[in-house]
């Protein structure tokens, strides 16, 4: 359970700082952060898994990169999901760019989770 909470508020601390950097990915607060990451969570745990089965060609004959293309999906489908909360990415490539940096961002701070745990 401690290992969860952790990775949530680590989302929700990396998508703070990826809306810092990436034009038209925007979170408003730590609230609306906490909430995204929680629907984050539940599209790529549903859907996710759907949208990477039906392109695995595209993705094989891509070597993986069509992987980017699905994460930015997924979080574009993620603020669609919740619209007026404060978490909204304008349009596709914000939601290209900012699923890079997202998956930077929280790889380097669920690293740093892990050596304090």
């Amino acid at each position: 359970m401690q290992h969860f909470l952790l990775t949530w508020l680590g989302t929700a601390v990396a998508l703070l700082i990826t809306s810092k950097i990436v034009d038209g990915f925007i979170v408003n607060n730590f609230v609306v952060a906490l909430v995204a990451a929680g629907v984050i969570g539940l599209v790529n745990a549903f859907i996710r898994p759907i949208l990477r089965l039906l392109t695995f060609p595209i993705t094989l004959l891509t070597f993986g990169l069509f992987t980017f293309v699905i994460n930015a999906l997924t979080l574009w489908l993620a603020s669609a999901i919740t619209p007026g909360s404060g978490f909204e990415i304008r349009g596709f490539l914000p939601a290209l760019l900012g699923s890079i940096v997202l998956a930077i961002v929280s790889s380097v701070i669920n690293y740093f989770l892990r050596v304090v745990d």
